[in-house]
């Protein structure tokens, strides 16, 4: 963490005093850590404690005197490596569900384009209040990093969990993400998402119910890694992501150029994307017009390219991953495809399980491996399973000490 630029939120908490810990410990791992505090946190600990601590400006005022060169929460955003709030309360983490900016720590978070990790800090049923839960959920789907609560006796007197993890646990996961960050650095990553639509005329598509939030998941997975990473992207409602080369596809044939054109020079390719297996033989220039009640519209269809097929045929050096979305005896499909397409590891899934179809935020997977291996993960995030699907891809390319890695 030597030299990395670390943003520290403190907001107002009894667990605010804890700050002074974490960036200590920061600090003493070379990290310029930079405090941006809440006029509440100041009420719980001292700004001079943590300016002692960290060696640098605390800022707390919106409209005070600039520390630093431009516009400070813009600055501030625009410097960080990465940003950790703790403690996090219901309040700010609310802020951040909704983009509310009404502090410097909430408008300085809302410019971030940096990881966010969060360590809520709250009494037990503020926690599992239902908004709560909604809100901490809403910043999972986006890809926040969210450190414990623990569990334990609270100051207001309640027993649970809620609790700020301690400030060892906080420090290493923000270890774990800047060692992780190195893992893949200098390699190429090709990600596919979302699902293609093949136009029957120009109002009308087949296309599949694909969010693409798998896809985008494993993108910023790979970029969080050190990967110089490309999505080609399948219509999808998802914003962009920052730092992965965006590559817009609308059909199957538009995707396979795509992918092909790039293939030589990637080391590492997922194919997430829900690709349609046919397409009409004919594509209508005008409206297809209803012609009558009863009657019946034949259509035409013919296969589209097979693209992950075509990439097991031909790769040389790449780790080639592919996807099997099932609705039936999913191990045997899958492990037929597997080898069928010549993959390195194959993502499973039975898209019929609650909490992983098509648009969920979270999956329930299984890594199979050509060796026999398999790994089965419980229900999560997307975002986590990306990030072991990373790990287990570092593990192909002989990365070493990958385990301990991430």
């Amino acid at each position: 963490m030597k030299d990395k630029f670390v943003l520290v939120g403190v907001t107002g908490g009894i667990a605010a005093y804890k700050a002074a810990e974490v960036v200590s410990r920061l600090r003493k791992l070379g990290a310029d850590v930079h405090v941006v505090m809440t006029k509440e946190a100041a009420q719980f600990i001292a700004p001079l404690t943590l300016q002692s601590l960290s060696a640098n400006p605390v800022h707390v005022e919106m409209f005070a005197e600039p520390k630093l060169w431009n516009v400070e929460h813009i600055a501030l955003a625009e410097r960080a490596e990465a940003a950790v709030v703790a403690p996090a309360t219901a309040n700010i983490i609310a802020k951040l569900a909704v983009g509310l900016a009404d502090d410097l720590l909430s408008t300085v978070l809302l410019a971030l384009r940096s990881p966010l990790f969060l360590a809520p800090a709250m009494n037990h049923w503020m926690y599992h209040h239902p908004a709560t839960q909604e809100n901490l959920k809403r910043l999972r789907e986006r890809s926040v990093h969210l450190i414990g609560p623990a569990a334990g006796f609270q100051a207001c007197g309640t027993d649970g969990d809620g609790r700020m993890s301690e400030p060892p646990e906080i420090v290493e996961e923000l270890e774990r993400f800047f060692r992780g960050r190195q893992l893949l650095k200098g390699k190429k990553a090709l990600v596919t998402a979302g699902g293609t639509q093949e136009p029957l005329d120009p109002v009308r598509y087949i296309g599949n119910r694909s969010s693409g939030r798998m896809g985008y998941a494993i993108a910023q997975a790979l970029q969080e890694a050190g990967a110089e990473t490309v999505l080609v992207s399948g219509p999808t409602s998802l914003e962009p992501l920052s730092q992965v080369e965006h590559v817009p596809v609308m059909t199957a044939l538009q995707m396979r150029d795509q992918v092909l054109k790039r293939f030589p020079e990637t080391d590492i390719v997922i194919k997430a994307a829900a690709v349609a297996d046919y397409r009409p033989a004919v594509q209508s220039e005008q409206k297809i017009k209803k012609q009558g009640e009863g009657e019946i519209l034949h259509l035409e269809l013919i296969p589209n390219p097979d693209i992950l097929a075509e990439l097991g045929r031909s790769k040389t050096r790449q780790v080639l991953v592919g996807f099997a979305a099932e609705t039936e005896e999913l191990i045997k499909h899958a492990q037929d495809k597997m080898l069928r397409k010549n993959v390195d590891l194959l993502v499973a899934n039975d898209v019929t399980r609650p909490g992983a179809g098509f648009g969920s935020p979270t999956n329930i997977v299984s890594f199979l491996f050509p060796d026999g291996r398999r790994i089965d993960l419980p229900q999560q995030d997307k975002i986590e399973i990306a990030r072991k699907l990373v790990q287990e891809i570092a593990v192909l390319l002989g990365v070493k000490g990958v385990k301990e890695e991430i």
